[in-house]
């Protein structure tokens, strides 16, 4: 079976966005920090998106803005899912248009496929929190900025039964962030 693996960017106090739903505390790690992501996606052929990070990323991976991000050639070349009620189609500017699922039952068989690679899944919150439910979710990577938001768009479920973790890596990363790795126990 194909691993899903869920990346996020977090702040120390576990936000994934601010609470207008920014991101600039990114900027905290310093320029490039995805450069360690090309090992990863070595290991992945195919990305999930949610519907919201989906129209995040088209707006800024498969277009020229892109041209000097260090996984940018690599990010695009990926399959592309996207887990959406609402969306007809999942265009990716001049790359291969994404296929637009409809519920976790879609995920499930994606990851029982015989052959492919790992799965990444990038933002995606609410998405992520449903597989995490779900039982689908294989590792969480988070990779936290040194920054203190105390109020935001959290990564993590609230309310429901605790989900126990364990501890597969924990390392510098960037400019003074931490790069932590988990399975779900």
């Amino acid at each position: 079976m194909r691993r899903l693996i869920f990346q996020e960017y977090v702040t120390l106090d576990g936000y994934a966005a601010g609470p207008d739903g920014g991101l600039e505390f990114f900027d905290a790690i310093g320029s490039h920090p995805d450069t360690d992501n090309l090992e990863l996606l070595e290991s992945v052929d195919t990305m999930l998106l949610g519907a919201e990070t989906y129209r995040l990323f088209a707006g800024f991976w498969p277009t020229e803005a892109s041209a000097g991000e260090p996984i940018a050639e690599k990010l695009n070349a990926l399959r592309l899912v996207v887990v959406s009620t609402k969306l007809g189609s999942a265009p990716w500017g001049p790359y291969e248009p994404g296929l637009v699922v409809r519920d976790l039952d879609a995920v499930r068989a994606l990851k029982a496929e015989q052959t492919g690679k790992d799965i990444i899944l990038w933002g995606s919150i609410t998405l992520f929190q449903s597989l995490l439910r779900a039982g689908l979710v294989d590792e969480v990577q988070l990779r936290i900025c040194p920054v203190l938001l105390g109020v935001g768009k959290s990564a993590f479920p609230s309310g429901g039964s605790p989900v126990g973790l364990e501890l597969i890596e924990a390392r510098p990363w960037g400019a003074g962030g931490v790069l932590v790795r988990y399975r779900p126990a």
